[in-house]
């Protein structure tokens, strides 16, 4: 049986109070619950509000003065002596606290029918954890109890939440507090709680929980902390150091806020800084492996993992048996490429606590990454499965070794060697690898400095992503990443690689497209403009929508594209490495080429007029969409009649000819507009839709041509690439068909077709190496003509001399004992030789 808390006397006030606490008006709460106290000193509730306030304004003393003369009026309080551990750890007194929570285990053993209150089964299920409790046990038969007798105590809502988020199920945690929050909308704690169980996936929902939070209580010290480092990873410092200041105006001595003022000061070469930030957060217990475990972890988020590994074995000094510190260590390691220490200490964090979801997922990850092909030369070591290893492991090696051979010369770079890169087939092994969590979407590559994990070809196919292409990106990452020991901003780390993606292959990385185009010059419209590039970082961690998340990656590479076309590349370099001596952006920037400010005002024209570039001879305003409801044609005319060449009705008009097959009107309309915008790329390009239209009408020839002119433009468009191979077969034009084949393996080369298209092309034009290695390619996909594949790889082996042949043709005539040409080879290849062994002496 659950029975309610006591009422007691003065309830009501208790409630007043409560509320004033709750909205952070804490110095009133202390008053009023001192009163309280001493009028009704039994009632624990008071106590609890008073000890509460005293700890949420830094005053541990007066707390334990508080606790100790509660504990004198109510010693059988399992809340008070909760609340007491965290007086023991405020004054710095782990011991106590141990010894707290051993009370706790002890009055409850003693009487458990005296603690049916609900508040004291929360509190028992707290302290159960702590002793060694299995979570799900506490959850279903402590929390859910709790919860059904008294669905509006918040308590329930926020003990489930956070061993959610302790336990890195945070999906779980956002609907313990989403539960809470029916039943207590304003409640900031809860608010915060679900912000938390956001941050990592979702940021804008994370944003709006913190909103609500601190709407409820301005100086609520956990949501002003979430904020501060929301800030940091933004690099708004500025902003950051608002939020800490006003965390220690509420409490001078709280040790999160001087944590982060240890990495601010960390982040900008602040060493005499950051050490008074630390010996602050460690000011009333100096032993607190919380602090450098805090410290550490931002600054690893920062993507500085040696410096962040460090703190984390600072932390484990204090306290060896601190899981936090033990876990994101491991994470660290893997990071850096220093893997045996880094799995040992997932498993060990996994055999401490096997409810830890990022653990477990790690070391489930580790035994699937066992059976892995590791592909090696003298620069890189890559991971992958053993199959997609046979298939197109030799073409990441190369591509890995010329995007190396290109950026180590352009930038000057020095690389520790080797480069890790893992690539996984399952996409969820990836997100594990990478974020710690399986369901993170929206990667495709990631580059922590030294290693870069990617999605292989199996999981992005169907997007048509460029492999090829996203590997460059991140090994560009390696480069500046490692150039600059990782003290680069986003902005500018992503700006270079979509940059270099541009240099390396015309047809890779972003361009200029008519959605970008309105971005930039239309701010009014809503679409967000160009982001000032002093905090353009932010405008990668809370993006509206996908396509403004894309634009800052298109943006970031303008920035690039802009500073070396207008101040060479020898001043970006020296931004470089002025980075890597700790100097920040806007500094390094204006030593070496401009202010800030009038970069970024350069940098805004020369965008705009980059994005007038774009179809200059077409008017790009948008009709809007009452145009096109029934009943508005003749507005729509009108409207029309005054805006010619728009390229919205324009295009609209081309669908519709489509849709409707009328096909020398759209190929009329196509050919115009194509005038005007004569590069577009994508789906929704003109060059792919007059290449339909072409096939359509059996303009063969005129279909080749406008498919080469597109697929010079595309990285990312396979039907194109196919259908260019099929056209260059016909035509026997090996050399077309090798490239289209190649261009089409970029994208997915788990497919037998391109393999097939690059063999034949090869043995066209007398490349037997090159049709040798796809035929054998060809054999680790199925084909559905393997006599025929093993048949012409022995013909092409006999030609070149190579005893292999043998063999390959002996696998056809197994495959079909009849093919009358393998019958023929093996006949050529006449009777196997002998080997010594089998000759016997003559007596």
């Amino acid at each position: 049986m659950v029975a309610m808390a006591a009422v007691g006397l003065g309830a009501d006030e208790i409630t007043d109070v409560r509320q004033k606490f709750l909205k952070g008006d804490y110095a009133s709460a202390v008053k009023a619950a001192a009163a309280g106290v001493e009028e009704t000193p039994g009632q624990e509730e008071w106590h609890l509000l008073r000890i509460d306030a005293l700890l949420a304004l830094g005053r541990a003393d007066e707390a334990n003065r508080a606790l100790t003369e509660a504990l004198g009026r109510v010693p059988q309080s399992l809340r008070l002596h909760w609340i007491g551990r965290d007086v023991a750890f405020a004054n710095g007194q782990p011991e106590l606290a141990a010894k707290r929570l051993e009370s706790i285990r002890e009055l409850y053993a003693s009487r458990p029918s005296a603690y049916r209150a609900v508040p004291d089964l929360v509190v028992f299920g707290r302290a159960a954890l702590l002793l060694g409790a299995d979570p799900k046990d506490v959850l279903t038969r402590v929390y859910a109890v709790a919860q059904k007798a008294a669905p509006t105590l918040r308590d329930t809502y926020l003990a489930r939440g956070e061993l959610a988020l302790e336990k890195h199920d945070f999906a779980l945690a956002a609907t313990a507090f989403e539960e809470g929050l029916k039943q207590l909308p304003d409640d900031p704690d809860l608010n915060c709680g679900l912000a938390r169980a956001h941050e990592i996936g979702d940021r804008k929902s994370m944003l709006a929980a913190l909103e609500k939070a601190l709407e409820a209580n301005p100086r609520h010290v956990p949501s002003l902390l979430l904020r501060a480092d929301h800030a940091i990873d933004g690099e708004r410092y500025m902003d950051a150091e608002v939020d800490i200041a006003k965390i220690l105006e509420v409490n001078p001595e709280q040790p999160d806020a001087w944590a982060l003022r240890a990495v601010l000061a960390h982040l900008r070469n602040g060493a005499a800084a950051e050490r008074f930030a630390r010996e602050s957060a460690l000011r009333t217990w100096p032993t607190n492996p919380r602090v450098d475990w805090r410290i550490g972890q931002k600054l690893s988020l920062k993507y500085r993992f040696a410096e962040g590994a460090a703190r984390q074995r600072q932390a484990l000094k204090f306290d060896p048996k601190y899981l936090p510190a033990k876990a994101q260590l491991a994470s660290d390691l893997l990071r850096l490429g220093e893997d045996v220490e880094g799995w040992q200490l997932a498993q060990e964090v996994n055999k401490e606590d096997g409810y830890d979801v990022e653990a477990f997922n790690l070391v489930t990850l580790h035994d699937t990454m066992v059976k892995y092909a590791t592909l090696k030369d003298d620069d890189f070591t890559v991971r992958m499965t053993t199959h997609e290893a046979a298939v197109y492991g030799p073409q990441v090696l190369e591509l890995l070794g010329r995007a190396k051979r290109v950026l180590i010369e352009k930038y000057g770079a020095e690389l520790a060697r080797p480069t890790y890169v893992d690539i996984f087939a399952d996409p969820k092994d990836f997100a594990v690898r990478t974020f710690g969590l399986p369901d993170i979407p929206g990667f495709l590559g990631v580059c922590f400095g030294r290693v870069v994990t990617a999605n292989s070809p199996a999981s992005t196919a169907s997007s048509s992503t460029n492999w090829q292409s996203v590997l460059w990106h991140e090994f560009c990452h390696v480069v500046t990443l490692q150039l600059t020991q990782n003290k680069m901003p986003r902005w500018l780390s992503e700006g270079i690689s979509v940059y270099e993606e541009r240099q390396a292959n015309p047809a890779w990385g972003q361009r200029m497209t008519p959605v970008y185009r309105e971005m930039i010059l239309k701010k009014e419209a809503g679409r967000g403009g160009l982001t000032p590039v002093g905090v353009m970082s932010a405008a990668f961690l809370a993006p509206p929508t996908p396509e403004h998340l894309q634009f800052a990656y298109f943006q970031a590479s303008l920035v690039v594209e802009f500073l070396i076309e207008k101040y060479g590349l020898q001043k970006l370099r020296a931004v470089l490495k002025d980075l890597r001596e700790g100097t920040e952006i806007s500094r390094a920037l204006e030593t070496h080429i401009a202010p800030m400010e009038e970069i970024e005002k350069r940098f805004a024209a020369y965008a705009k007029d980059r994005a007038r570039e774009l179809g200059s001879e077409l008017n790009w305003e948008k009709p809007a969409a009452e145009l096109f409801r029934p009943g508005a044609e003749a507005k729509l005319r009108e409207w029309s009649n005054t805006r010619p060449n728009n390229y919205w009705l324009e295009s609209q008009r081309i669908r519709t000819l489509i849709d409707d097959k009328q096909w020398a009107e759209a190929k009329v309309a196509l050919n115009s507009l194509l005038k005007r915008y004569p590069a577009p790329r994508g789906e929704e390009s003109a060059l792919r839709w007059l290449a339909r239209v072409q096939r359509e009408l059996g303009e063969t020839a005129a279909e080749r041509a406008t498919l080469t002119k597109f697929a010079a433009l595309d990285g990312e468009a396979p039907d194109a690439y196919l259908r260019l191979t099929e056209l260059g077969i016909a035509e026997r034009d090996w050399a077309d068909v090798a490239l289209n084949a190649r261009r089409f393996l970029q994208i997915n080369p788990l497919v037998a077709a391109p393999w097939r298209a690059l063999a034949q092309a090869a043995a066209g034009t007398g490349d037997d190496v090159t049709a040798i290695r796809a035929n054998r390619t060809l054999l680790q996909l199925d084909p559905a003509n393997p006599a025929e594949v093993h048949f012409e790889l022995a013909r092409l082996l006999h030609r070149g001399g190579d005893s292999a042949a043998r063999r390959e043709v002996l696998m056809a005539l197994e495959e079909a004992p009849r093919h009358r040409a393998a019958l023929n080879l093996l006949l050529d290849l006449g009777a196997p030789p002998v080997s010594p062994t089998e000759v016997k002496s003559t007596p």
